[in-house]
């Protein structure tokens, strides 16, 4: 922290001394201001620069202890800096008027440049939603458990189990269950990454109302610090698939009245979330039967993950993307499964149409019929974030949910 706080002291001194004149001549000076409550501790700046993580919720200490703090830093013109406040965790992230929390703050460096923003409060302990899970608003109920331990991976989780409306009133019936990755995403606006929840609670409810399918279990496992290298199939994802169905589902299956088999078992993701789900369908298809893969994350290559994914091994100048050497390397596809692939078309899902029309051809060509076994869809203007997800989750659904032809 102290060397933190340095920096930042540093960079007001040598703004305040003509410090555009001697800096690189690519870079700018850049003030950020916030207004917090009064009492707050400690106030963060994270962000995409490597001064502020990037993206560690303890990036750079603010200056200042009252109601305002500061930062000046140098970027380097024409970035488009992204940036967030906290309290040094993204559990203690900072709220909007809404009591939200707000998307990505822009700002584009063509020149010396200022923002001031007001900040309302900061995110409680999540330990206060998870208590009071039925101030989210859910239909329906949830269950938490929390800080559950695995012999197969590092770092402990929480899990949040939803159960349809009705459950409790019908002890006989039993049902088909969806586990879905980031769960802390899924059902409460006030946990959820970017303040917007998946909604999956409405979307199944929708669907059952306007009976196009009986609603399941949705099994949610929050991710952790190393939720890249969890997620990658070329990396943690044989160790996680361990504890999901080695640990994992069997609790769930002996504390609630599921419905088990793979005709009955589906895992739905996000991003690389999306490809941990491909993985699953296709290496354990005696357990699951399904997948919806959520702007999956194709463009993920041994490049891309020695510069993001910490502990990732390979080539770090190979760019090619893993799923397309693995293609033409012969992987096949189980048959009997059955794939739901979809992205948009803004912000990193544009990167995504090559890879998709990959997995078409891929599947194609196994003898997979678009349409019935597999479906790629994609959503014109849709961007890489929950609000896009939310949007779209009630087709995933139905794809894993409606019932099938005999």
């Amino acid at each position: 922290m102290i060397k933190r706080l340095i920096a930042a002291a540093g960079a007001l001194a040598l703004a305040a001394c003509g410090w555009e004149e001697a800096a690189a001549p690519e870079a700018r000076p850049v003030s950020i201001t916030a207004r917090v409550p009064a009492g707050t501790p400690t106030v963060y700046l994270t962000g995409n620069l490597p001064e502020l993580g990037p993206w560690n919720a303890a990036g750079l200490a603010m200056a200042g202890e009252g109601r305002e703090r500061t930062v000046a830093l140098p970027v380097p013109h024409g970035t488009v800096l992204e940036y967030k406040f906290t309290l040094g965790s993204w559990e203690r992230e900072g709220l909007g008027p809404s009591g939200m929390v707000m998307a990505n703050f822009r700002l584009e460096v063509d020149g010396p440049a200022s923002a001031e923003h007001e900040i309302a409060d900061f995110k409680k302990p999540v330990a206060t939603y998870i208590e009071d899970w039925e101030g989210s608003g859910v239909e329906g109920r949830l269950v938490y458990w929390t800080d559950v331990a695995s012999a197969f991976l590092s770092e402990t989780r929480h899990m949040e189990i939803w159960l349809p409306p009705g459950y409790d009133e019908n002890p006989e019936k039993r049902y088909r269950v969806v586990y879905m990755s980031d769960g802390q995403n899924l059902f409460d606006p006030r946990i959820a990454n970017t303040g917007v929840d998946w909604g999956v609670d409405e979307a199944m409810m929708r669907g059952a109302r306007d009976e196009l399918y009986e609603p399941a279990i949705v099994v949610g496992a929050w991710s952790s610090s190393r939720r890249g290298y969890e997620y990658s199939p070329w990396h943690g994802a044989p160790d996680y698939a361990r504890f999901l169905i080695e640990e994992l589902m069997p609790r769930v299956d002996a504390e609630f009245r599921t419905l088990t088999g793979p005709e009955n078992t589906f895992h739905m993701g996000s991003s690389m979330g999306g490809l941990l789900s491909l993985y699953l369908i296709r290496t354990r298809p005696d357990v699951f039967s399904a997948c919806g893969c959520v702007s999956t994350h194709t463009p993920l290559s041994p490049t891309l993950a020695a510069r993001y994914i910490p502990g990732a091994e390979g080539d770090p100048a190979d760019d090619r993307p893993y799923i397309l050497a693995d293609i033409e390397a012969g992987l096949a596809m189980p048959k009997g499964q059955r794939l739901f692939f979809d992205h948009g078309t803004e912000t990193l899902d544009a990167e995504y149409g090559p890879g998709h029309e990959a997995i078409r051809g891929w599947l194609a060509a196994q003898g997979f019929v678009e349409g019935e076994e597999f479906l790629i869809r994609v959503y014109a203007g849709a961007a890489h974030n929950e609000t896009a997800w939310r949007a779209r989750v009630g087709d995933q659904l139905k794809w894993l949910l409606a019932p099938q032809a005999e």
